[in-house]
């Protein structure tokens, strides 16, 4: 073997060696997925982007719904919180800012960043209708962020366009390019392409951690059924096929949930 071989296969054995001691478990799923990336600079870009739209948007502060969605959020962030550290995890969110904010918008839509920034858009409203609905779109939205999805998607887009060089050095050195692959690991200008697959299994996995935390949270998860079902009628069967889509169908996401509801009724706590 020549000397060119040889550096080729070491480096080839490094990177394995880097991607491999570079993984972490989901939790309750035990999923193994790729986390580059250290968590403080994780959540100083989310903090930023978050501080940007709630200063660009409109809050609705001081009415029953904008209430009703504080609580909510803290019910099922306490929830996890107090699961994830009886299960050894609590290090998965350590210094999250759990805030939970209402929005003027007429979008169905919510989100929730790396460190616990939720945002539920007004035009959802009338489709949750109540608390238990709220919880099956917020427990859904917080697993995203407890199963560090955003993290995941990010790790693969920096290795896909920078290689395995350390976040830290990437940004120094691109920070243009490091704050474009953030956007698109959040869905914020992401197209059509290679990271669709694993969007679709995000999704697939934050229903199924959702339905549990909204579980734990004391909100029936059966319930979540009844809320993708008006999803479903809103849409008018017409959604976007599913595999041109980041999101599951509707017919498919109703009947993984029912499959997953005798796991999520078992941390039910009235």
């Amino acid at each position: 073997m020549n000397r060119k071989s040889i550096r080729r296969n070491l480096t080839l054995s490094l990177c394995a060696l880097f991607l491999l001691t570079s993984c972490a478990t989901v939790p309750l799923t035990g999923r193994r997925q790729l986390d580059l990336l250290p968590s403080g600079t994780m959540l100083t870009l989310s903090f930023q982007q978050y501080d940007d739209f709630i200063k660009t948007n409109k809050v609705i502060t001081g009415t029953p719904e904008s209430r009703l969605v504080k609580e909510v959020g803290r019910r099922i962030a306490d929830a996890v919180e107090e699961y994830l550290r009886a299960n050894g995890q609590s290090a998965r969110i350590a210094n999250y800012q759990w805030e939970f904010n209402l929005v003027q918008s007429d979008e169905a839509n919510a989100w929730c960043l790396p460190g616990g920034k939720v945002v539920v858009y007004s035009g959802l409203l009338p489709i949750t209708q109540d608390a238990t609905g709220l919880a099956v779109v917020m427990g859904h939205e917080i697993a995203h962020a407890v199963a560090k999805h955003g993290d995941e998607r990010m790790s693969q887009g920096m290795i896909a366009s920078m290689g395995t060089a350390a976040l830290s050095v990437a940004m120094e050195s691109s920070p243009q390019e490091t704050q474009q692959v953030w956007m698109s690991a959040f869905g914020l200008g992401a197209q059509y392409g290679v990271m669709l697959p694993f969007s679709r299994l995000h999704e697939s996995e934050a229903d199924h951690l959702g339905l549990i935390f909204m579980a734990l949270a004391g909100y029936d998860p059966a319930k979540a059924v009844n809320f993708w079902e008006r999803m479903a009628q809103m849409k008018g069967g017409a959604g976007v096929p599913e595999f041109m889509s980041s999101h599951p169908s509707d017919r498919s996401r109703i009947q993984r949930i029912h499959e997953q509801l005798p796991e999520a009724k078992g941390y039910y706590r009235k």
